[in-house]
């Protein structure tokens, strides 16, 4: 059931992302009318959000159950009595599962409206208030205290302060206004903080800004997986090559104990602002964040043991994850792409270099897991291939949980090896609306395999270096 139109994308993006799903291996195997089916089931699914919230808890301080009971009060209180259960995943013993309901046919329209920027819009389909950065336009005589419909310009091309916009706009919900007109487009500074209260959004999903904060982390449920499939054990040294803003790189320090450390980059200061930021909110003192472009993170030369920030010498790292900068087309909901198709395929020489990069930090004996939240070919399973290719040093190894599925072919790899990756493919299942009665009638277990499969694109590879050459 699709309740927005499928994705927009440049038309030379959606010609390379066809021909990527329409690949001679994939074709040979599904047939020409079961590939184009599940292309087009793609489309439609980057448009609408996952089927579920999904929240990591800090189990560092607080226990799984104890959060849970927490977490059903907020959203019991926040849902006004509806009831909507709060899962824990049978296999991700640190991750709750709460549904989305949704979408809601029977809201009525105001004639007040808000126009939101796309990306706000995004962020209202997944459960947040509208924050008054996001606003672009409202209605001519709208008051605080107001209740307005809100709108996605997802084309962007509503101008800032408009008092009507007749574009293309989608309607995410009803809210009450925090602020008048005039206070969010008349101020002399900018203001922050919400201007929208969403009361009844398109799909009703829990607002978890500063809602238990030092206790869970919202998380896409395979973003939770890479920390596992990884496996840190306490004691050891960790990298995360492109850590910010710091979900995984947090999701280490706890499956740790705290005990080890857990070397964190990314080169863009604001980005390791916020992942000391993130550290010190969950109380995990092994975490260590640098600016550092991970593409210069090698020593020349062999430095002292007990050494502070990069670079770090050649083989000095347990394991290392590399969830590399990617063309992010895995991201849901997500109604208009507006990238180029260069900005698209741009990112594969950058995910190499940081790959050999990580090849060289990484011990005998070490793991590297590599991820991404994309869907094409290129930054992922020929990636892999590229790899095997380069380093007779890497091997695949299974991963643990493995609850996505197997790679895609077109990228020359044997389907043994397919079955090693882990491929989130939204495209697997079918769109389906959910509300509080059909949730009562769900087993605990559809439910969780729902899960599972409706969420974002993303992929996972995990490799072994078996010796130093």
């Amino acid at each position: 059931m699709s309740f927005f139109s499928k994705i927009l994308l440049q038309p030379e993006v959606e010609e390379y992302l066809g021909n990527v799903f329409r690949n001679k291996e994939l074709i040979s195997a599904l047939g020409t009318l079961e590939a184009e089916r599940k292309y087009e089931s793609l489309l439609n699914c980057l448009s609408h959000p996952p089927a579920f919230t999904t929240v990591r808890v800090n189990t560092h301080l607080a226990s799984v159950k104890q959060v849970k009971n927490l977490l059903f009060e907020e959203i019991h209180k926040q849902f006004k009595g509806l009831s909507v259960p709060v899962l824990r995943h049978p296999e991700l013993q640190d991750i709750l599962l709460i549904p989305v309901i949704g979408p809601r046919k029977d809201l009525q329209k105001q004639s007040s409206e808000v126009i939101v920027g796309a990306q706000c819009g995004n962020s209202v389909l997944r459960g947040a208030h509208v924050f008054v950065p996001g606003i672009i336009s409202a209605s001519k005589f709208m008051k605080a205290g107001d209740v307005v419909s809100v709108y996605s310009d997802i084309e962007g091309k509503c101008k800032r302060g408009a008092k009507e916009f007749l574009g293309t706009k989608l309607f995410i919900g009803n809210g009450i206004s925090e602020l008048s007109r005039s206070e969010i487009f008349s101020s002399s500074g900018s203001l922050k903080g919400i201007g929208v209260r969403m009361t009844d959004p398109v799909y009703l999903s829990p607002s978890l800004d500063n809602v238990l904060s030092s206790y869970l982390f919202l998380q896409n449920l395979p973003s939770a997986v890479v920390s596992h499939v990884l496996n840190p054990q306490p004691g050891e040294r960790i990298l995360d090559m492109c850590a910010a803003p710091g979900g995984k790189t947090t999701h280490l320090a706890t499956l740790m104990h705290d005990q080890g450390e857990v070397i964190a980059m990314d080169k863009i200061a604001n980005k390791v602002k916020k992942i000391k930021q993130n550290a010190a909110l969950l109380q995990l003192n092994c975490i260590k964040a640098f600016c550092c472009d991970g593409t210069k993170a090698l020593a020349i030369g062999k430095r002292e043991d007990g050494q502070g920030g990069p670079p770090f010498s050649a083989e000095s790292f347990d394991r290392i994850l590399l969830d590399v900068p990617c063309s992010g087309m895995g991201q849901r909901p997500n109604m208009a792409y507006s990238w180029t198709l260069k900005e698209v395929t741009s990112y594969q020489p950058l995910q190499r270099k940081l790959f050999s990069m990580a090849v060289k930090l990484l011990k005998p004996g070490g793991i590297l897991v590599y991820s991404t939240c994309t869907v094409t070919l290129s930054e992922n399973e020929e990636q892999v291939a590229w790899a095997l290719e380069t380093f007779p040093c890497l091997q695949l190894q299974s991963q643990d949980p493995h609850i996505g599925g197997e790679g895609m072919r077109g990228a020359g790899l044997s389907l043994d090896q397919l079955k090693l990756l882990q491929r989130f493919d939204p495209s697997s299942v079918t769109l389906q609306g959910m509300d509080v009665n059909s949730l009562q009638d769900s087993r605990e277990e559809d439910l969780i395999l729902l899960a599972n499969k409706d969420c974002i694109g993303f992929f996972i590879a995990k490799f072994i270096k078996l010796n130093s050459k």
